[in-house]
């Protein structure tokens, strides 16, 4: 049987691919768009493998808070390594100019040693080494902070209390991206040269870090065994080559998976033109299936016959996607690689190809099965007659097949990513989106019946609302197809437009105007009084402030109670309180004022919950090298959303009084006093760091720019695979139309009104697809903001009518692309043709 099927569909075959180039396209981009995303995550993480050491500044790395390593650690890391590079990292507010002309921002200071770097090399502009341009109190700045202060090479830079001479721009970085993401840009100086400026003084906030070269072929597994015995008790990180920039390969991962699953929605809106064309070439082949079923062929055979064929052009189409979602990033590696601040090695990975050609010819299958199963039913009287026959829902074997085949695609995508529950949501919401959407093409047919006695008098209406109506016309591939694509640029729209607004409206409404950081006890007195005596200050809010890393929970490591929670990721700041001041207390209670025993704390509820911490646990927080295991006392309501000073730890007076620590500070001003705060408060305390909140808002704004970017560039290729099968189903109608024409033309109907009706019939098509997909995107959009992102959803009226109106412009684009021939059909040679 299998091999008289392969002769059949082989003969088929060589008549072309007519009817087949929106399959082909449909499923050509989906795959392409997947293996495009996959390509780049694998470029990216090879650059990262590849430069692990340059990222991290060294084969390995120890990181400690709050202080520099004791003359014992000092020691250890020298005698495992050949040459040991010692950096200091803190923020501080950077001064240029003169009296009313002065001007500062914040930056990120990094304090070097002769050492650094110990792999790569900083490039500066002008071109010179890192060591003659630190030399004499020099410093080197990035490009944004030299914009933001209008600074040369030459001139003159106040950091604390001390001038520096502005030597060069950083060009590049070679550990520039180990970090990830922080708040401003780089300045770089040498350590010693900050002896004077007032920085870097007992209880300032920084990070030391020491790289190391290690001889050749040491083994990093070993080592970091190590460390954790000589270094145990001390607080110290520990981080190697094998993962030099972890927070941007996790941001990488979770990027790749979330654009992945885009292009999945992608494939389900190329599987709806999978399914039209297949149902469209079905449609086409009655006579020859009427003729193998007189023939005797079997039911299996001729089913066989076409399942080849579907088989074949899908393959295709799957390497025509590989093709392009291969050959995409290789040609726009300089593009790509220019973008980047990190290496990636762009080349062909078969593990993202294979990857896409798996989901691509799921999908295929899938699509293609449900209207080549129902060949199976169909009787060889019924093909003579035209008729589609047989059952309306294919036999449960294709159904479980079908099934079969949508659990391991989304079971796939859900197994690749960090998150199997997004790809399930995501999985269920393309469903639903599909059920909606079929619903709403039904009753679009349904409405335009109802609605033509209505349209009496205008002729151009009716004739388009008999169209819709009718059983020939194609709503259902239409509306589905634009429907799902606009559906995702909805979602994303509205979740997108919703976050930007809680940033950067709902936000500054009630954030205080600045953070002051590193405020030393000394200091304190004399800034609370310059603040609280402004009547332009509304309010002011200050506590002590340490920083911990939470080391372990019950007497276990962390991570083995809590995972990967991010709480757990790095340094967490500390305070300690004798109340709980502003804070709810949910769950426990607070410690008396004057409590003196053992050490207790109170943690915010809702990281405690996800981290299933209990009333009772014990936590063990290592702070200034010291480790303080204290008894969970009571859960707090922390409102971190409020962008004051929300700590997810506080602790009684007793326990951390007694250490070393500066202060913190939250101030509310009028917007016309925030200058003359930040001016007075610079020249009184020039190691207080001042954050502006607008300005944090603005680097979190540039980050979402960047992610939208990627994300609406998914879902624009969403879209353009909708907007193919609109294409494809234009084409499909296009006879359709030609006789429609000649009909109307018959009757005295004149080329304007024909014109006006195709063109009204598109465009209501549009609209509902439109009005739809932003319902279903909205709504999903309401499910990410309120559940997700816990906010408040409010509909973007911008991005809602820019959905309606683009699909509406879509459709009505597309068929009177296909209007030209049907206008010009002569009605007589129509006619005749259809006797």
């Amino acid at each position: 049987m299998l091999g008289t099927a392969w002769r059949l569909a082989r003969r088929e075959l060589r008549g072309g691919l007519a009817g087949f180039r929106v399959f082909l396209a449909c499923l050509a981009l989906g795959v392409a768009a997947i293996a495009a995303v996959g390509t780049v995550g694998a470029s990216i993480r090879a650059g990262l493998e590849r430069e692990g050491a340059v990222l991290l500044g060294g084969d390995a790395e120890v990181q400690l808070i709050y202080r520099f390593a004791d003359p014992d650690e000092r020691a250890w890391l020298e005698s495992v390594s050949e040459r040991v590079s010692e950096i200091a990292e803190f923020r501080s507010l950077a001064v240029a100019g003169e009296g009313e002309a002065e001007d500062r921002a914040l930056t990120r200071i990094k304090a070097v040693d002769g050492a650094y770097p110990l792999f790569g090399e900083v490039r500066l502009e002008p071109d010179m080494p890192l060591a003659e341009a630190l030399a004499d109190d020099g410093v080197v700045i990035e490009r944004v902070l030299a914009e933001r202060l209008e600074l040369a090479p030459g001139d003159t830079l106040r950091l604390g209390t001390k001038a520096f001479r502005v030597a060069a721009i950083i060009a590049h970085e070679p550990d520039g991206a180990a970090g990830g993401f922080a708040f401003g840009p780089k300045t770089l100086v040498l350590r010693d040269a900050l002896e004077g400026s007032g920085l870097l003084a007992e209880g300032t906030l920084f990070d030391s870090s020491y790289r190391l070269d290690l001889p050749e072929g040491a083994d990093l597994a070993a080592l970091e065994a190590e460390a954790d015995g000589a270094l145990d008790g001390s607080g110290a990180r520990w981080r190697d080559a094998r993962n030099g920039a972890p927070g941007i390969g996790e941001f990488v991962e979770r990027l790749e998976s979330f654009l992945t699953l885009v292009g999945l929605a992608g494939l389900a809106v190329g599987g709806v033109g999978v399914a039209a064309a297949v149902r469209a070439y079905l449609a086409r082949k009655v006579p020859v299936i009427a003729t193998l079923r007189t023939l005797g062929a079997e039911r299996r055979t001729v089913l066989m016959v076409y399942l080849m064929q579907i088989a074949v052009l899908a393959a295709l189409g799957i390497g025509l996607g590989l093709l392009l979602g291969a050959l995409g990033p290789l040609m726009a590696s300089p593009l790509i690689e220019a973008a980047l601040p990190i290496p990636a090695e762009i080349g062909v990975y078969p593990g993202p190809l294979l990857r896409a050609a798996a989901f691509g010819a799921l999908a295929a299958g899938a699509f293609a099965l449900w209207p080549l199963a129902r060949l199976e039913e169909v009787r060889p009287a019924a093909l003579y007659r035209a008729s589609g026959g047989g059952r309306r829902l294919p036999r449960w074997p294709y159904l479980a097949a079908i099934a079969v085949m949508v659990a391991v695609l989304v079971g796939g995508a859900a197994l690749s990513g960090p998150e199997p529950m997004l790809a399930v949501w995501v999985a269920l919401g393309v469903v639903g989106a599909l059920l909606v959407l079929q619903g709403a093409a039904l009753g679009v047919r349904w409405l335009a019946r109802r609605s033509g006695r209505a349209a009496r008098g205008r002729p151009a209406l009716r004739a388009a609302l008999a169209a819709i109506g009718g059983p020939g016309e194609g709503a259902g591939p239409v509306i589905l197809s634009l429907g799902l694509g606009l559906t995702v640029l909805a979602a994303i729209g509205q979740i997108d437009t919703n976050l930007r607004t809680a940033i950067s409206r709902d936000l500054p409404e009630r954030a205080p105007s600045f953070f002051f950081l590193d405020i030393q006890p000394d200091q304190l007195p004399g800034f609370l009084e310059r603040v609280e005596g402004d009547p332009a200050v509304s309010e002011v809010r200050s506590v002590p402030m340490l920083r911990g890393v939470i080391t372990g929970i019950n007497g276990r490591p962390a991570e083995e109670t809590a995972g990967d929670h991010w709480v757990l990721s790095g340094d967490r700041g500390v305070t300690y309180a004798a109340t709980p001041e502003e804070e709810t207390v949910v769950e426990g209670e607070w410690w008396p004022e004057d409590y003196r025993g053992p050490p207790l704390v109170s943690f915010s509820a809702e990281e405690g919950e996800e981290m299933n911490l209990a009333l009772g646990d014990t936590i063990t927080v290592n702070i200034l090298g010291r480790d303080i295991t204290a008894t969970v006392a009571s859960f707090r309501d922390v409102a971190f959303e409020t962008a004051g000073m929300g700590f997810v730890m506080v602790m009684d007076p007793a326990t951390l009084s007694a250490a070393p620590h500066t202060s913190i500070a939250t101030v509310t001003a009028e917007t016309e006093a925030e200058g003359a705060i930040l001016r007075d408060v610079a020249r009184a305390y020039p190691n207080v760091t001042a954050i502006a909140v607008k300005d944090a808002i603005e680097e979190v704004s540039a980050v979402l720019d960047g992610l939208a970017a990627a994300i609406r560039t998914g879902a624009g290729v969403t879209l353009l695979t909708g907007f193919a099968v609109l294409i494809g189903a234009a084409a499909a109608g296009e006879g359709a139309r030609v006789f429609e024409s000649a009909v109307l033309k018959t009757l005295g109907a004149a080329r304007g009104t024909i014109l006006r009706s195709f063109a009204l019939r598109s465009a209501l098509l549009g609209l509902a697809a439109g009005t739809v997909a932003l319902a279903a995107g909205a709504l999903g959009a309401w499910g990410v903001v309120t559940f997700v992102m816990e906010g408040t959803f409010e509909l973007a009226w911008g991005n809602a009518l820019m959905v309606i109106l683009g699909g509406a412009a879509l459709t009505l684009g597309a068929g009177l692309l296909f209007a030209v021939r049907p206008l010009g059909a002569r009605p007589a040679r129509v006619l005749r043709a259809r006797e």
